[in-house]
């Protein structure tokens, strides 16, 4: 069952230049999902549609097969159920206190204090950021910045979680931690979906990708389906993974084909290696 769907989606920005070009995309219940393409690919923008930020000029979204409508009521609604962290925390950061901040989806769809303060703090305890309560969130390094944009969405408890190239900009110990957590919360049931340009963190994670070129979805599959078709990669401006690459280089100019299909992980290296050395 899809959770999240966008039927025919087209937008234009205010100069007129078309971001999304008939888009058709979809989530089931309890995926983890990547949206890949290059930087201006129209990632961002279809993902500013998914809880109504944007609205669309033709097409329709749905969340859990409600189409998803305009007013305040159906907004408020929805933004409970899906939840966006965008790829520049400080975007998202604007109170005084990291505390202030994760309390302010919570107080803003009415729940008590109480039920506030609970929520803040078992959120901030999800993501490893108990103990900076106090702490003003301009004071935080960009890793922890990204932790609390995430804690803020959790603890409105949504159904869905949308993050903006969440690793961005984060060193590889603070980009493993972001995505340890997701792979806990999709573990948990959470639906995740995740737009990035960086082909070798989407095999790690993914059950489903997306690439997007010019506002078009133009491939959709599992890792291996999206990645065996290198032409098409390249077509969209990326690369395969290290590993992928380096079986292609292997292939190509030693002749020495390890599998049928490229790597894509240490683990699907070394079976492929001990395999073809077995031979």
């Amino acid at each position: 069952m899809n959770i999240i769907e966008a039927k025919n989606i087209s937008y234009l920005y205010p100069d007129g230049t078309k971001a999304l070009d008939n888009i058709n995309f979809s989530v089931e219940k309890g995926q983890m999902v990547s949206l890949l393409g290059k930087n201006g690919a129209g990632k961002s923008t279809l993902f500013l549609h998914f809880n109504g930020i944007f609205e669309p000029e033709s097409g329709e979204i749905f969340v859990d097969s409600e189409k998803l409508k305009y007013d305040k009521k159906s907004l408020l609604k929805v933004r409970q159920k899906v939840g966006i962290v965008f790829q520049n925390p400080d975007d998202q950061l604007f109170a005084p206190t990291v505390e202030e901040d994760v309390a302010f989806g919570p107080l803003n769809i009415g729940l008590s204090q109480e039920e506030t303060k609970k929520r803040v703090t078992d959120a901030l305890a999800r993501v490893g950021m108990e103990g900076f309560e106090k702490k003003p969130p301009h004071h935080l390094s960009g890793g922890q910045k990204k932790r609390v944009a995430i804690a803020g969405i959790l603890a409105m408890g949504p159904e869905i979680m949308v993050l903006d190239e969440p690793t961005s900009g984060l060193d590889p110990k603070g980009a493993s931690k972001i995505l340890k957590l997701l792979y806990e919360l999709n573990n948990e049931g959470m639906t995740i979906i995740i737009s990035t340009h960086d082909v070798d963190l989407v095999p790690l994670y993914s059950n489903k990708v997306n690439i997007i070129r010019d506002g078009k979805i133009i491939k959709v599959g599992t890792p291996h389906e999206v990645f065996d078709d290198v032409k098409l990669i390249r077509e969209a401006d990326l690369r395969l993974p290290r590993l992928a690459h380096l079986a292609e280089v292997l292939e190509k100019e030693d002749s020495i084909k390890i599998a049928d299909s490229y790597p894509l992980t240490i683990g699907e290296a070394r079976k492929d290696l001990l395999d073809y050395f077995d031979k």
